[in-house]
């Protein structure tokens, strides 16, 4: 179902979203959602239901299986079961990740396939990393009351991303600075398409993953099951735990 208030708070993208510029230029794409579609807002309400770029998760595993996958794609978890959002048992995330990597690495479509596996937010203030600058996107202001804008001039705390693809530089670790907009940025260089905004018309695309000159991955390589047994779900029925009194824990 589609959030009202997000529906009613949407302004027109200045120069179309992502979406519009596949569709103009006839590049297929998919959301594969599991509880809710972010791309829904995107769509009249009445449409969403039986769009056909807008489908439930189970169809991606049956495209994957086929080989049929668009030549884009959004792959959704459950919000509310297995996005890793607190309070959620993240061993759930882990589970439903670990089944579309494995998905992608069987499908016929593996040779020529790029996986970007990420998290929209880090989820805590964990990161010892000052948030540097960025560039703006554009002049528009937020929807008030916005008390502290600045201009979007800067990044947020770091979230995790790995590439998946045959062309996959093997035991990589990007030293370059990219955002969310990289994966714009990817498509937009990729199929020659306009950028949406200033900052991913500046942002790295993601070819500092990769090696083209030849895949290193061709033969998918096995990867070791998620832990999901007793222990590792056991927070679902007794909650997080109590912190320990001062005092209590003794390390030697």
């Amino acid at each position: 179902m589609v959030n009202d208030v997000l529906v009613q708070d949407l302004l027109p993208a200045p120069h179309g979203t992502i979406f519009d510029h596949l569709d103009q230029h006839g590049i297929p794409w998919r959301n594969y959602y599991s509880s809710f579609p972010p791309t829904a807002a995107l769509f009249p309400r009445d449409e969403v239901q039986d769009h056909a770029k807008v489908v439930p998760i189970d169809r991606f595993f049956a495209d994957a299986q086929s080989g049929d996958l668009p030549a884009f794609a959004i792959i959704d978890p459950d919000f509310n079961f297995s996005s890793e959002e607190n309070p959620q048992n993240i061993v759930r995330g882990e589970v439903f990740a670990a089944s579309v990597v494995d998905a992608v690495l069987h499908s016929p479509a593996w040779p020529r396939t790029l996986l970007v596996w990420t998290f929209d937010e880090g989820g805590g203030y964990y990161d010892h990393v000052p948030p540097p600058v960025a560039v703006a996107p554009d002049p528009i202001p937020p929807l008030p009351p916005a008390p502290h804008y600045d201009g979007f001039a800067r990044y947020g705390f770091r979230v995790p991303a790995v590439v998946i693809s045959p062309w996959s530089r093997p035991n990589h670790v990007t030293s370059v600075l990219h955002d969310h907009t990289s994966i714009l940025a990817m498509l937009e260089r990729k199929w020659n398409l306009p950028p949406l905004t200033h900052r991913d018309a500046a942002a790295t695309d993601l070819l500092d993953f990769l090696d083209l000159s030849q895949p290193a991955f061709l033969d998918p390589p096995p990867l070791a099951a998620p832990r999901a047994g007793p222990a590792e779900t056991a927070c679902e029925h007794t909650g997080p735990g109590q912190i320990p009194p001062i005092g209590s824990v003794t390390t030697t």
